[in-house]
């Protein structure tokens, strides 16, 4: 795809403990406060401390792009061992930066010196040295890479001073003072260093109307379940989502609001049942294995019709599977996990600003339509920082429920009527003349328990005609489309975080020629057919490529529609690279058969 201006992408690699997360954190948001567009993803091993690689990835462009790059322009070594197996990622002609004074002797091989590739710039400095004059200590070794970055490419040093700054407030002051003299030193020398890069920072683009922040993927959805007014949280700490958790049980005692750290993950889902039974915009975040013993819970809240949202972050599974490692092999589980025809709606978000947006207009659906509503990122999504313009104007309804309102005094309160519009009126618990009954067993319109055949199906009906008028919710893109209009050699079907790489895979399709299409899909239940329908019409061939080994989208659209598609299905525990998506476009296309020709 082609990118006018900067385009620079900058990866971390180290061990645990190395700081390699931290140094990539400053590097995002000084970027972010100095007016570029900001795509960033870090990896790190299961275990807290002391083991396993680290590496932080930080794409920085003069416009908005929508996924990492395959390739890395600068690579830096805080750990040998680990960054030699990413040197055959770094392109031609891009930078190398390591420590070419190391502690002690190094066997043959274990140094990276020895694995740079022809045409790679390899850039030797003593990084310990620098950072133990700097600072009296070896623990700036981060820093000091980062501010030579910094200086060889001439970013602004001042925006930096500012991010360590804010980076290590809570900390004592020499903390600070510290790391700043650790990446002066590397910058000085950086900025001394002659640049071989035919890449170069250019200008910021003009600044947006408004302000850009810098926000990962959970602490969107953070934003949005604030903005749109949460009153109770309830959860229980797992891997990728507790940063959810975390984030809600500070924010929300500062607005009046109650978070709570149950004792597992069927106690979270009951209690966030219970305050949607009493009124409350309640929510609770999980991932697969905690979404499974939800199962049951969620069965309850489709039955009884209470609103309830569930955030679920996927991983690598099945069991506890790769915690730290990124999957969308859970869709199924979302979409048909629980006994009987219990469906509920499922948002899969696409990037960063629509955690936002999807996190907000989850309460809405799930007062308006009285069901619960699962929002469903993945390790990606919910770790990967993006730079979010979101403005002030868009706001979430505080309130979509439709409310009882009292008859003749001889008429009793009908919880489950039918109506016109599908919704049953609800009666909060207390509420005058609103008695009435809640089971999880199949009920009459009263609430009452009953078996009959009629009403069983009336019922099942009932409960699943409403949520179809859901994709026609205002606020929210349920579908989109992109690329070449009318007919295409090929569209691409693709859904959460792997959107990004299909449209920029799409972008450089077309750019080779190739007539090409990507469709986002946010919904996921109900499927939004017509849509999804017209656009495989156009498109000679269908492909949707995603991150589990099954093709489970693929097999709800081809199964709900009965059309044949192509899958690319992958479980790298990495996200989908662009140019495995692309060379199945060129394939589709017959593109490569030309060329071979």
């Amino acid at each position: 795809m082609t990118i006018n201006g900067t385009d620079l992408q900058i990866a971390f690699c180290g061990s645990a403990g190395d700081g390699t997360i931290a140094v990539g954190d400053i590097l995002k948001q000084a970027m972010a406060m100095a007016g570029y567009r900001v795509i960033a993803f870090d990896q790190y091993p299961a275990e807290i401390r002391g083991f396993g690689k680290c590496v932080s990835r930080t794409r920085v462009t003069g416009e908005q792009v929508y996924s990492m790059k395959q390739q890395t322009d600068i690579l830096v070594s805080l750990d040998d061992s680990h960054a030699i197996p990413h040197a055959s990622e770094v392109r031609d002609f891009g930078a190398v930066i390591y420590d070419n004074a190391p502690m002690s002797l190094m066997a043959e091989g274990e140094h990276i010196s020895g694995h740079l590739q022809p045409g790679q710039i390899p850039y030797a400095l003593p990084i310990r040295e620098i950072s133990e004059r700097a600072t009296g200590s070896n623990r700036g070794r981060n820093m000091v890479a980062l501010g030579f970055v910094a200086g060889l490419y001439g970013l602004q040093q001042d925006v930096f001073h500012t991010i360590i700054a804010r980076k290590f407030k809570t900390k004592p002051a020499a903390v600070t003072t510290d790391n700043t003299a650790a990446f002066d030193a590397g910058f000085d020398l950086g900025a001394g260093e002659f640049l071989f890069d035919e890449i170069s920072i250019g200008e910021p683009p003009a600044k947006a109307k408004h302000e850009a922040r810098m926000l990962s993927g959970n602490s969107a959805v953070v934003e949005g379940c604030l903005d749109a007014g949460i009153e109770a949280y309830f959860g229980y700490p797992i891997t990728p989502a507790t940063t959810i958790m975390e984030r809600l049980v500070s924010e929300m005692p500062k607005r009046g609001k109650r978070a709570l750290q149950t004792e597992d993950e069927i106690s979270a889902i009951a209690a966030t049942i219970g305050a949607g039974y009493a009124g409350v915009r309640s929510a609770t975040a999980t991932s697969g294995p905690g979404l499974a013993l939800m199962a049951e819970m969620l069965g309850l809240s489709v039955m009884a019709e209470v609103p309830a949202v569930i955030f679920v972050s996927q991983r690598g599974g099945p069991s506890t599977g790769m915690p730290t490692k990124t999957e969308q092999s859970d869709l199924n589980l979302a979409v048909f996990g629980g006994s009987g025809d219990a469906q509920r709606i499922v948002l899969a978000p696409t990037n960063v600003e629509g955690c936002w947006r999807c996190a907000g207009k989850a309460f809405e659906m799930a007062e308006r339509y009285q069901t619960p509503v699962i929002v469903l990122l993945d390790l990606y999504l919910s770790n990967r920082y993006e730079t979010v313009v979101v403005s002030p104007d868009e706001q979430f309804e505080p309130n979509m429920s439709k409310p009882m309102v009292k008859g003749k005094a001889d008429e009793k309160y009908q919880r489950f009527a039918t109506t016109d519009d599908g919704i049953s009126p609800r009666a909060i618990p207390g509420q005058l003349g609103g008695i009435h009954t809640v089971t999880g067993l199949e009920h009459n319109d009263m609430g009452r328990p009953s078996d009959q055949p009629n009403i069983h199906m009336d019922m099942s009906e009932k409960r699943h005609n409403k949520l179809a008028k859901a994709i026609d919710h205002p606020g929210i893109t349920i579908t989109k489309r992109f690329g070449d209009e009318g007919d295409v050699d090929v569209g691409i079907l693709a859904w959460g975080s792997t959107f990004g790489e299909s449209l920029e895979a799409m972008m450089l399709a077309r750019e080779e020629g190739i007539k090409c299409a990507a469709m986002k899909v946010v919904m996921m239940s109900p499927l939004p057919e017509q849509p999804i329908t017209d656009f495989m019409d156009s498109a000679s061939e269908v492909l949707i490529p995603e991150l589990n080994y099954e093709g489970q989208f693929a097999g709800i659209v081809s199964g709900t529609l009965g059309r044949p598609v192509n899958r690319l299905n992958m479980v790298p525990g990495t996200p989908m690279r662009v140019d495995d998506i692309l060379a199945e476009i060129r394939k589709l296309a017959g593109r490569d058969k030309r060329d071979a020709a």
